[in-house]
């Protein structure tokens, strides 16, 4: 196969005339030539950090979107599906990746559960970490989000690191606000990367210490607009990724955005490209091709260098992405799931008034912290209520591991419901059944769909009810992006029709019971306030 182009050399900064040749998956060697199509052939792009479970999608079905942007691989961390359904999980991830043409390199999740302070589905101890390691050959241990347990050497924390340590592979950080003397600790422990920053600050001082700092944006958290600087001030150092994508974002763009966004920024374009594919390559070691003769034939074609419209994806010489299809990808029966739950009543939610004020959640649009605030108590018949007028609505965990769990209830400020409920199994990390809403009705009919489908997102209004089921583990969908986002924003659009002003809903929701990342949030065994690390009363007395 001979291809013919403007070839994009991104490890001399170069474009020239030439034409490549490729036999059996590799590229065999690059010559000059001045009579080439006016087409512009660059190396494929990687996303440095992604859960795919966050698309809502199999593995499969999330690369035959992901070549229509030009990314021809992902490191990417089964965290989500471990929390469920533990080694089965993984496994079913890089069996059901094996399938399709795509590089997916995924690491082993290094907190499951991510921390004891909730109830998830398994548990992966050192010894099975070891063995993903060496039955599947994966990368390097994904993100270490027990940043405390690394500070303070918690014994089984550091038996894990040791286990990527004793092979050499890279470790993935996750230490939102860390600084100072613990920073520098975490780092001393192996810990290499970090994609939770939102500031300037905070990353020039963790790669002072030698940290590689992934830009992430993604549904939830969007840092690129903060931290699009570091490109050009350290581009040996940074990496772009996704983290966590929803299906009505994934569906209409992904990395190629950040070649024209960083034209508009005044970004060098070598350098953002870089940061798509020459750091992740080198940092994880993925045998990725960068359009030079002996590599895996992994580029992309494109119109120009500035609308950056994908062409064509081809992946160890294999043509994904003609320009208008992806590669097929067939579906199979799949039956993976860990879900107990049972339905619940309103009685359940109801909660004592024992204070006169309460610490309540304060959510905020495209963002992963939250604020931990005071409120004055709304009380009827003894009971706490949501206040509307404030915006203060009632919160619900219920665990989806245990058949005879009860409800947990917080309150939470910033997703300005007027009217119904939305739920969701997504529920970062232990995906037990989260909800808000404004009547108790709406909160339990919400729930409860979710409970008799085992795992979906749902809006309840007035014994209404419209649901996304998922149910592959309660996290995913076998069903192609475009109808798995199409339902989404069926909800997404319902939810903000019901008076939520977020940008991302369920997204947002879906972040509100993440134990590891501050301040105050709500898990399956309480409100639990992050900075302390301890549970805290609903109702201050």
């Amino acid at each position: 196969m001979v291809i013919s182009g403007y070839m994009v050399d991104v490890l001399r900064r170069n474009i020239f005339k030439g034409r490549i040749f490729v036999e059996n998956g590799t590229i065999v060697d690059i010559m000059p030539a001045e009579d080439v199509n006016n087409i512009y052939i660059v190396p494929g792009l990687i996303d440095a950090h992604i859960h795919i479970e966050s698309s809502m999608i199999t593995p499969g079905r999330f690369a035959q979107n992901a070549v229509r942007f030009g990314v021809v691989a992902t490191v990417s961390d089964p965290h989500e599906i471990a929390n469920v359904c533990g080694i089965e999980g993984v496994e079913f991830m890089i069996k059901n990746a094996q399938k399709v043409p795509f590089k997916f390199y995924f690491g082993v999740p290094s907190c499951v559960p991510a921390t004891p302070f909730e109830s998830s589905g398994a548990v992966l101890s050192p010894e099975d970490i070891a063995y993903l390691f060496d039955e599947y050959g994966l990368k390097y241990l994904a993100e270490m989000m027990n940043f405390p347990g690394v500070v303070n050497q918690s014994p089984d924390v550091m038996a894990k690191l040791k286990v990527a340590i004793d092979r050499n592979l890279p470790i993935d950080g996750h230490a939102p606000g860390l600084t100072g003397e613990p920073l520098n600790e975490y780092i001393k422990a192996g810990v290499d990367t970090d994609h939770e920053c939102t500031t300037l600050a905070e990353a020039e001082e963790k790669i002072s210490l030698g940290m590689k700092i992934l830009i992430r944006d993604g549904s939830a958290a969007k840092d690129f607009e903060e931290l699009y600087p570091l490109i050009d001030l350290y581009p040996d150092h940074v990496m772009i990724c996704s983290d966590d994508f929803h299906p009505e974002n994934f569906s209409s763009s992904y990395l190629d955005r950040f070649i024209r966004v960083g034209k508009d920024k005044g970004l060098d374009f070598w350098n953002v490209l870089q940061a798509m594919t020459v750091n992740p390559i080198s940092h994880y070691k993925l045998d990725v091709g960068l359009l030079q003769k002996g590599d895996p034939a992994d580029f992309i074609v494109v119109d120009d260098l500035k609308r950056f419209k994908i062409l064509q994806t081809w992946i160890n010489g294999e043509l994904a992405f003609d320009g208008n299809n992806s590669f097929d990808y067939i579906p199979e029966p799949i039956n993976l799931n860990n879900f107990n739950a049972s339905e619940i009543i309103s009685d359940q939610i109801h909660v004592p008034a024992t204070g006169s004020t309460m610490n309540v959640i304060q959510a905020f649009d495209g963002q992963l912290f939250t604020e931990h605030i005071i409120c004055k108590v709304e009380e009827e018949n003894g009971f706490c209520v949501s206040n509307l007028d404030d915006d203060i609505l009632k919160l619900v965990v219920l665990n989806r591991y245990d058949h005879n769990a009860e409800p947990i209830v917080g309150f939470i400020k910033g997703f300005n419901l007027k009217n119904g409920a939305i739920a969701s199994s997504v529920a970062h990390d232990s995906h037990n059944i989260i909800a808000v809403g404004v009547s108790d009705d709406d909160i339990v009919s919400a729930i409860n769909a979710v409970v008799v489908n085992k795992g979906g997102l749902s809006v309840a209004k007035n014994n209404k009810i419209e649901l996304l089921s998922l149910p592959i583990a309660g996290l995913i969908s076998d069903e192609s992006v475009e109808v798995v986002a199409s339902k989404y924003l069926k909800l997404d659009n319902l939810t903000k029709q019901n008076g939520s002003l977020l940008k991302s809903p369920f997204m947002t929701l879906a972040f509100m019971s993440l134990l590891v990342i501050p301040k105050l949030k709500l898990g399956d065994k309480g409100l639990f306030d992050v900075t302390k690390f301890d549970f805290v009363d609903l109702c201050n007395k």
